[in-house]
């Protein structure tokens, strides 16, 4: 299914693919170079960033209007995988990432918390042994002089339930792994909502 909505000057368009679910979704495996092979669960999704829509910047001099994203995952046989492509930003510069429980909104938090395997008890989570990227889905990327780049992160767990991803969030810096700040990343800059399942 595909949507595309006019935002004043900046055109939003979101394309989404959902892989042999049993909603009745398109099952042809996504025409991607980062496209998953078939799977349990799949979902691929591509947006250019707006002010609204399902490619939110909330900083658009790290995420401009216009800049683009392409996340694609797949789970399966107790493994999950998500691919994140970003064109148009800063170039040269570092960004995190990391999948997170709720859909993108208006405000920044909208999107909740980073999407755990094994639940941290407390809130926020910054304690290295939840806040990991073993636990947690991690894409943090460095851009190139075009300011494009790509990550991929597989965890050992399928997306399922709470542990399922609902948006990839782009932070303005890289993601901490050292005690007390164990999984931040610096402001939420750009949003990217998932298909629901």
């Amino acid at each position: 299914m595909s949507a595309s909505r006019a935002l004043g000057a900046a055109v939003v368009l979101a394309s989404f693919s959902l892989v042999g679910c049993s909603s009745g979704a398109d099952t042809a495996a996504p025409a991607s170079s980062v496209a998953a092979a078939a799977a349990s669960s799949s979902s691929d999704v591509r947006v250019t960033f707006a002010e609204q829509g399902p490619g939110i910047t909330y900083n658009p001099a790290l995420v401009p209007v216009g800049s683009g994203a392409h996340v694609v995952t797949s789970s399966q046989s107790g493994r999950s995988t998500v691919t994140l492509e970003l064109t148009g930003l800063v170039p040269n510069r570092q960004y995190g990432a990391h999948a997170h429980a709720k859909a993108c909104g208006p405000a920044p938090a909208d999107s909740g918390p980073h999407v755990q395997h094994e639940k941290d008890p407390m809130t926020p989570s910054v304690d290295p042994a939840f806040a990991n990227p073993r636990n947690e889905v991690w894409l943090d990327v460095t851009t190139d002089a075009q300011g494009n780049a790509t990550s991929t992160s597989t965890v050992d767990w399928e997306f399922t339930g709470a542990s399922r991803p609902n948006a990839v969030v782009v932070h303005a810096m890289p993601t901490s792994s050292e005690p007390g700040k164990a999984g931040t990343a610096g402001d939420r800059v750009g949003c990217v909502t998932l298909p629901a399942a």
